[in-house]
Order: structure tokens, then C-alpha cells, then sequence
């Protein structure tokens, strides 16, 4: 069963989910302080973190930086203001999806699902991606870089794999938003230029003169493939 955290200041909300997400075979906590939901994340290691923006005292987006300091468990951000700022910058700081309120509960479970699908081992767990000194264990959905394993969230690990399985194949924004994501998209947003910059900052990867995911201007990207020795 995987268990999943609210954090939201809304008590009415919290009990309205935990009650719906648990008809869907959820384990479900939460808690509507935010320093609480954090204590609460190193008590109960949830599988997934469903995060309010509007939180007193420290905001969503700050709970979300602190998270990722020590975890890359799935995020799902909610916010009421329904400004395309808030989901850039919660993208930016490593969220794996949003969702802007009022919202029906089952688009959040599909969204849940998703995030939670994309997470769960592939069955062949010796399945291997290798390009020069990056490794990416499929299985065990591991990454990594000189030896170093990598510390990436759901969504940086997908488009990483996605991009790695096909090199010199060059993906349009809209490729990788579907691949990824599967869902619609607000396809003016700029999702997909901020997941790829912070994969390329896991990666140490100069976009000016890219080892491993070239910019192909005006249609999109590519992972180049390993250069000879």
C-alpha cells in the first residue's frame, strides 16, 4: 500500500482527500502546519508528498526546498492562485507535478497515479543505459555520473531515461510533455525548458557546449550520443 502526505492548512480539505484517496487504496497522513507535515515526512517515508503553496508561517515552495535537501520523493504542489509563476517556480525548486485549485479529487488520484507509475521499477531490473561516465540502472532507477549517484527527482530521472533511449533523437517540447507526462499541458508555460536546465545542473552539463543534452533551437532537444575515445 503506498502511503501518501498532505500538507495543507485546509483541515476540511485534508479529511475530505484522506477519506477519498483511501477509497483508492491509499494510506493516507497529513497535517496542516507545515514544520508538522515536515516531521511527519522523516517519521512515515511517504511515497508521495501532496503540497499546498498557501501555507502559514513557511510557504509550499520553501517546504518544497527543504524536502529535497534530504529526499526526491514525488511532489505534487496545489495552488489557489491558479499564476502560472507559482507552477514555474515550483518546477523550478523540483516539484514533479501541480495542480491549481478548486480541482476535482479524481483528477488528482489520475495525477497521483501517474507520478507514482512513472516511479515503480521496470520488470527488468538489469536494464541499462550507459553513455560514457552516465549509468542509468532502469530498474533500479538509479543514476549515475563518475560513480556519483545522482540525486534526481521522478520527473529529471524520466526525461533523462526518455532521452537516453533514443540518442541523437531530437524531441520536440511537446514529445516530451506527452511521453512524460500524459496529460494536457498549458503548452505556453515554459514546463519542459526548466526540467531540462535542472537535469543539466544534476548533470554539470554546459548548455553552450552540452556533453549530454544538446539544445536543438526552435524545435528542441537531444542527448548526444557517447563520443568515441
Amino acid at each position: 500500500m503506498k502511503t501518501i502526505l498532505i500538507i495543507d492548512d485546509d483541515a476540511k480539505l485534508n479529511q475530505l482527500l484522506t477519506g477519498y484517496l483511501t477509497g483508492f487504496g491509499f494510506s493516507v497522513e497529513s497535517a496542516t502546519d507545515p514544520a508538522d507535515g515536515l516531521k511527519q515526512l522523516v517519521r512515515i517515508q511517504p511515497d508521495l508528498v501532496i503540497l499546498d503553496v498557501m501555507l502559514p508561517g513557511m510557504d509550499g515552495f520553501e517546504v518544497c526546498k527543504t524536502i529535497r535537501k534530504t529526499s526526491a520523493v514525488p511532489v505534487i504542489m496545489l495552488t489557489a492562485r491558479g499564476d502560472v509563476t507559482d507552477r514555474i517556480v515550483g518546477l523550478e525548486i523540483g516539484a514533479d507535478d501541480y495542480l491549481p485549485k478548486p480541482f476535482e479529487p479524481r483528477e488528482l488520484v489520475a495525477r497521483i497515479q501517474t507520478v507514482l507509475r512513472r516511479q515503480t521499477p521496470a520488470a527488468n531490473g538489469s536494464d541499462l543505459l550507459q553513455s560514457g561516465s552516465l549509468t542509468v540502472d532502469v530498474g533500479r532507477r538509479e543514476a549515475r555520473l563518475n560513480d556519483q549517484l545522482l540525486d534526481l527527482t521522478t520527473a529529471e530521472l524520466d526525461l533523462l531515461i526518455l532521452l537516453m533511449k533514443q540518442p541523437g533523437k531530437v524531441f520536440s517540447r511537446d514529445d516530451l510533455l506527452e511521453n512524460l507526462r500524459g496529460f494536457e499541458w498549458d503548452a505556453t508555460n515554459r514546463t519542459m525548458d526548466i526540467l531540462v536546465s535542472r537535469l543539466r545542473t544534476k548533470l554539470e552539463d554546459d548548455p553552450k557546449s552540452p556533453t549530454w543534452i544538446r539544445t536543438v533551437w526552435g524545435t528542441g532537444y537531444q542527448f548526444l550520443p557517447a563520443r568515441s575515445a
